[in-house]
Parts: C-alpha cells; sequence; structure tokens
C-alpha cells in the first residue's frame, strides 16, 4: 500500500562471474519510465553483493513496477511489484486517447495501388472517435489517407502524438497498406511515392515507427494491416516477414501491445464484398461490441484479440492468422465501451 507518487526501489543484479555489467530499465505499468532519480548504492548483503536503490514517480492509482535488467548478452525476465493506491480520488480523470491512422490505397505508382487501406485507416478512426465521453473523456484522431500519407507527413504524425500523450493517456496507431522488406531484411511501409527501387528515399522505415512506440509515455497499442495484396511489379515482394519486428515492439522494454494483421509471410486479405480488408472489418467489429463476449460493455485486449483471431480465420476461410503481442508486464486493460 502506497500513497506517495514518489517511491524508492532498492534492487539486487545477480550476474555470473565474468559476465559485463548489466544496465537496469524500469517500467511503471509496462512503460519505459522517466530516467530514475537518485541512482546510488545503498549498501551491501551478507553475501556481498550491492543493493542499489533508485527512486520513481508512479501514477496516484494501483500500478505496477517492473525491472529488466540488460548487457549485450542478454537480458532478464521482468521482476514485477504490485502497488495499490491508499489514496483514491473522488473524482478520477479518464484518459485522453490520441489516435494516429495511415491507409494508403492509391499510390502514385499504380502497380502497387490496393481498394481499401484509405477506408480501412478512416473506419477505425471513426469507431475510436465514438469512444468519446465513454472510456475516454476526449479522443484526438489524425488520420492521413493516400495523398496524404507522404513520409514526411507521416513522420510529422508521429512527432504529433509522441507531443501530445503523457503518461495518463493512450496513444493508438494504426498503419494499413504495402510493407516489405528490402534486401537486406528491414522493413519498410510504402508511402504515396513509393519506388521499390529506391525504399530508403521513398519510404517509412519501421525503425521510425518502432522508435516512436517504443518513447510514447502512455498506455500503447499499435495495429499492423500491411500487404493486403503482395503482387507488386508483378511478383510477391509485398509480403514482408514482420514477426521478428513484432516482437521487438512488444518486448518489456517497449512496452506495446501489438495487433498484426497476419503471421509470418502470409497475404492480408481484401475483399469489396467486406468493404475493408479483413483484418480491419473483424476489428472495427470487435471495437463495437462484436468482441464483448460477456455482455458488459467493455471490449478488453484479450478479448479483442480472441475475436481478431475467429472472426479473420471465418473471414478468409483460414488463409489469414492475425496475432497479438502484449509483454507480460502489462495487465489486460479496456480499449472500448459498448454502452
Amino acid at each position: 500500500m502506497v500513497s506517495s507518487p514518489d517511491i524508492t526501489v532498492r534492487y539486487m543484479v545477480i550476474t555470473p562471474p565474468g559476465v559485463p555489467k548489466a544496465e537496469v530499465t524500469v517500467l511503471v505499468d509496462g512503460r519505459s519510465a522517466p530516467t530514475p532519480r537518485g541512482l546510488r548504492v545503498a549498501g551491501k548483503v551478507s553475501t556481498g553483493r550491492l543493493v542499489h536503490e533508485l527512486h520513481v514517480q508512479i501514477p496516484k492509482r494501483d500500478c505496477e513496477i517492473s525491472l529488466v535488467a540488460q548487457h549485450r548478452w542478454g537480458k532478464s525476465h521482468p521482476a514485477t511489484v504490485h502497488l495499490r493506491w491508499r489514496k483514491h480520488e473522488a473524482f478520477p480523470i479518464k484518459p485522453k486517447l490520441y489516435v494516429l491512422a495511415v491507409g494508403m490505397s492509391q499510390y502514385n505508382d499504380p502497380a502497387l495501388s490496393l481498394c481499401f487501406p484509405g477506408q480501412d485507416a478512416q473506419a477505425f478512426a471513426k469507431a475510436l472517435q465514438h469512444q468519446a465521453g465513454g472510456l475516454y473523456r476526449e479522443v484526438v484522431a489524425k488520420t492521413l489517407i493516400d495523398a496524404q500519407a507522404t513520409k514526411g507527413n507521416i513522420l510529422d504524425g508521429l512527432d504529433w502524438i509522441d507531443r501530445e500523450t503523457t503518461s495518463k493517456d493512450v496513444a493508438i496507431l494504426f498503419f494499413a497498406g504495402h510493407g516489405v522488406n528490402d534486401k537486406g531484411g528491414i522493413y519498410y511501409f510504402l508511402t504515396v511515392n513509393a519506388d521499390t527501387d529506391r525504399l530508403r528515399r521513398t519510404s517509412l522505415p519501421f525503425s521510425d515507427i518502432k522508435n516512436t512506440v517504443a518513447a510514447l509515455s502512455g498506455k500503447t497499442l499499435l495495429f499492423v494491416d500491411t500487404c493486403h495484396a503482395g503482387n507488386i511489379m508483378g511478383v510477391r515482394r509485398g509480403v514482408a516477414d514482420i514477426n521478428a519486428l513484432v516482437n521487438e515492439l512488444s518486448s518489456a522494454e517497449n512496452g506495446a501491445v501489438v495487433f498484426a494483421s497476419s503471421t509470418g509471410r502470409q497475404y492480408a486479405l481484401e475483399d469489396p464484398t467486406w468493404g475493408n480488408g479483413a483484418f480491419t472489418k473483424a476489428l472495427v467489429e470487435g471495437l463495437t461490441g462484436g468482441a464483448d463476449y460477456r455482455g458488459t460493455g467493455t471490449v478488453t485486449i484479450n478479448m479483442l484479440d480472441l475475436y481478431l483471431s475467429e472472426r479473420v480465420k471465418a473471414l478468409t476461410k483460414g488463409q489469414q492468422t492475425p496475432t497479438t503481442t502484449k509483454p507480460q508486464t502489462i495487465q489486460d486493460f479496456p480499449v472500448a465501451v459498448t454502452e
């Protein structure tokens, strides 16, 4: 039980002889905490091991503090402590939701064009805007569709959501369109003027998205609905293996919940009868009540994960399998209400 937002954490890092010194990352509710203050050696225990001490700021509510030790050879499992807040505010403030939705259907190169990513981004943003006044006190959405989705505008959008989101808020990012790996394995999101022979100059490396997601202060969700159709320039270069990126983003130190439209090198499918890609159709259905299996009026991360898995499988007759990865330092939490 705690009653102050200033917490002192004491810990030991135990490593085998000859192993490099480990750096410690502090997470609050699964998200990277500001640089800890007052890091010092507090003393030794009977074994001679050093006890370190640092000060961390926590929100005025129940939360979790996790520590992850890492050196160049690997990292530890998170060590997590659950904290209960003694003083509960009579009128807790609802979080604010920031949404960045990017959808690329009509490329400058007509060989790259798709049907529905632009509509996907708009439908997704609209579904979340309806949450204003419910789960969130306000929803601020920025959409970048087709000609708007230049590399520069997307970078500006990433700067915007990074600048606006505080530790009390929720940030959701959505990308729909083509994703490809270059010959070195670097994953790119194809922007409106994409040239598959000049990816570095004309498309957005996923590292820019990853770095933004890792730096965001509040709870963060990333939805990736890329590679609706992989027939780029007559060959199947549009299908990129996104598994490694998803795993990296959802690692404990990055702390993001990531929903991907497909696994490995599967295609993400779209169909005129759906009016969207299969993943986004299921996603919007789930957020607007389809995933509320218990009829409680709330859709949580785990409920949405289950709905997406079953619904996309049914829509595509098993050809597409969405995946959700959530760090073990983040508990299930609501993302939408349906009442």
